[in-house]
């Protein structure tokens, strides 16, 4: 375990080649003035500064550096950023593999321009209020309601087959039984009866239902495959009221006790802060049992106390000092380390930690 304060880009620079097997990670979006408006901000998420823009090719190519081969990047973005965000870790060097839907939510405040308020407000020497101009425009805005962070899969090239990387470097790979959807009774006993009754044939099975020939994947009693869909609880509720949340993993928001847990007084007021156990599931998912998972944008610490829970080294980095901070007392309330074995640029020897009064997970 590591934290940094500091540029990620001059620390990384600092690190080895291939020393860490995964990087998860929730960096700046970039939601400053939309590019080619002609208007400026000092910042983007609730004016910060740090938010200015996606980080650079630069900052993802010492990422790809330090990265094992075959490594996995697991990056969110903004839904108005995403495209530059991608094409930033592409340029770099990186493989896109996917994009994670992350997590799916209902409950997001769409920050929209009301149009007729904004004709009254603008226009009202011209125009009396709630005049007819005004209400021509009743209704309309300028942005839709925000219910997904998007998450780019990447991963650095292999050296080899993926076999082959998997037996050298021991990443490549992601962790499907590790992070298989629970099936619920119902849909259990369903699919189970159903896969019985299927022929085989290389990990698939095949039936035929009103004449037609339906494949699927085959029942698996460890649960369902994963998906690239994620689900926060709200969302997971309303699927399975249609008969596929089950299908999907999910988690609640941010709860306030999660968020402040560590401090007697003071408040965790990172403006981003991820739900701990979608951080440990996207952790699991992409790194090999011991393995070192590195976040260049470490904020307010959710991927280091998730890593703690599934047993990874941690490599935290982050530029804001207070960020830091928050990160070190979030974790080590949470895990077995101490506060004063989590101090900036010290490195603290590894061992297996634990959420309190919750048990590791262990693969």
């Amino acid at each position: 375990m590591k934290l940094h304060l500091g540029d990620c880009l001059e620390v990384m620079k600092t690190m080895e080649d291939n020393s860490v097997d995964s990087i998860v990670t929730d960096p700046p979006y970039g939601l400053s003035a939309a590019r080619n408006s002609g208007k400026s901000s000092k910042g983007g998420f609730i004016g910060k500064e740090w938010d200015y823009d996606v980080p650079s090719v630069e900052i993802w190519r010492e990422a790809l550096r330090v990265l094992k081969p075959g490594g996995h990047l697991l990056a969110f973005s903004g839904t108005r950023t995403y495209h530059r965000m991608v094409v930033n870790i592409e340029d770099a060097g990186f493989e896109i593999r996917d994009s994670i839907v992350c997590w799916l939510y209902f409950n997001g405040f769409p920050k929209s321009h009301n149009i007729s308020k904004a004709i009254d407000k603008r226009d009202e020497e011209i125009y009396a209020l709630d005049s007819d101009k005004a209400k021509e425009w009743d209704g309309w805005g300028t942005a839709l309601k925000p219910a997904h962070e998007p998450v780019c899969v990447a991963r650095k090239p292999l050296i080899g087959t993926v076999v082959e990387n998997v037996l050298e470097y021991g990443t490549g790979a992601l962790n499907i039984d590790g992070c298989r959807i629970e099936y619920d009774p119902e849909s259990y006993e369903r699919n189970k009866k159903a896969s019985e009754k299927a022929p085989k044939e290389h990990e698939k099975a095949v039936w035929k239902d009103t004449g037609h020939k339906k494949r699927v994947d085959v029942f698996s009693p460890k649960g369902r495959w994963p998906s690239n869909v994620i689900m926060d609880e709200v969302a997971g509720a309303i699927f399975d009221g249609l008969g596929g949340g089950s299908r999907f993993f999910y988690c609640p928001k941010v709860s306030q006790a999660e968020r402040n847990a560590g401090f007697d007084e003071k408040e965790n007021n990172h403006p981003t802060v991820k739900p701990v156990d979608l951080m440990k599931y996207l952790c699991r998912l992409i790194t090999p049992p011991n393995g070192t998972v590195l976040d260049p944008f470490m904020g307010s610490g959710s991927t280091g106390i998730a890593a703690c829970m599934e047993n990874f080294d941690f490599i935290g980095i982050d530029m804001e000092e207070e960020y830091v901070e928050i990160a070190r007392h979030r974790i080590a309330h949470w895990s077995d380390y101490k506060l004063d074995d989590l101090e900036v640029g010290k490195e603290t020897d590894f061992k297996p930690v634990r959420f309190r009064n919750q048990p590791a997970t262990y693969w």
